[in-house]
């Protein structure tokens, strides 16, 4: 990629940051991180995140593309769909439509375009049984990629993020060492020597019982799924309220 000088985000929680913790009550996130190493290298660097929680991919396709595409960044890193891969009934084939208009004019606006695929959910329990639609949705995304020259970030293929210390206690989001291993792989696919390698193993974990797991399980589902669940079926949203952290394109600091 020639000089990369500005970069906006868009996406859901997942690329706001959840559950990464930053200043001032907001997420950081495998984006900020990725923006603070290119800024080390570019001068003049330049970033926007656009993303919410809880966006279904009409939403950021609505909210967030058309400003994205009005900056006319060099870079735009598009991760979206998987809050509607979540819903009963959901259709991969149709999500995948959208999603490839939406690249579209992001590419004609003239910004390289970042792919992000879905996670392998093989390892979490009430996930598990959407791996299936999830590698449906992939196999469109890997295909609009490859129509539109953009470059992919493969998530489904990290198997290092099969370890639970990658995620967050709502197993949802990633923890602040899952995001550190996205942005170091997102680095990567744009050609940047990374700091460090994102696939180095993790330390050794104490195995638990079947037991231990099953009572974590059932803790995980009443305090996490039950409550998304209810959203759902309440028309709610985690990101109700909630607008974007960075919604110019300003220079990266410590203090941004």
């Amino acid at each position: 990629m020639d000089t990369l000088d500005s970069f906006v985000a868009v996406g859901d929680s997942f690329t706001e940051g959840m559950d990464d913790p930053g200043p001032n009550g907001t997420y950081l996130g495998w984006a900020d991180r990725l923006a603070a190493m290119i800024s080390t290298r570019q001068r003049g660097f330049r970033y926007a995140n656009f993303a919410i929680r809880g966006k279904m991919l009409q939403e950021i396709i609505d909210e967030q593309i058309p400003l994205a595409a009005a900056l006319r960044p060099k870079l735009v890193t598009f991760c979206g769909g998987g809050n509607d891969l979540l819903v009963p009934g959901s259709d991969p084939d149709a999500l995948a439509e959208v999603y490839e208009i939406a690249v579209a004019d992001l590419r004609a606006a003239g910004s390289e375009v970042v792919i992000f695929t879905g996670f392998d959910p093989k390892h979490t329990p009430f996930l598990r049984s959407l791996r299936g639609k999830i590698a449906v949705y992939n196999s469109h995304l890997w295909s609009v990629a490859d129509r539109y020259h953009c470059r992919v970030v493969d998530l489904w293929s990290m198997s290092v993020l099969h370890d639970r210390r990658a995620w967050s206690a709502d197993r949802l989001h990633l923890s602040p060492e899952g995001h550190r291993r996205v942005a170091l792989r997102a680095a990567e696919v744009l050609g940047f020597e990374p700091e460090e390698d994102w696939s180095t193993p993790w330390p050794p974990l104490d195995n638990e019982d079947w037991m231990t797991q099953r009572r974590h399980d059932l803790k995980w589902a009443r305090e996490h799924v039950v409550p998304w669940i209810t959203r759902q079926l309440r028309g709610e949203s985690m990101g109700d309220g909630v607008v974007p952290k960075r919604p110019e394109l300003l220079p990266v600091s410590s203090d941004n």
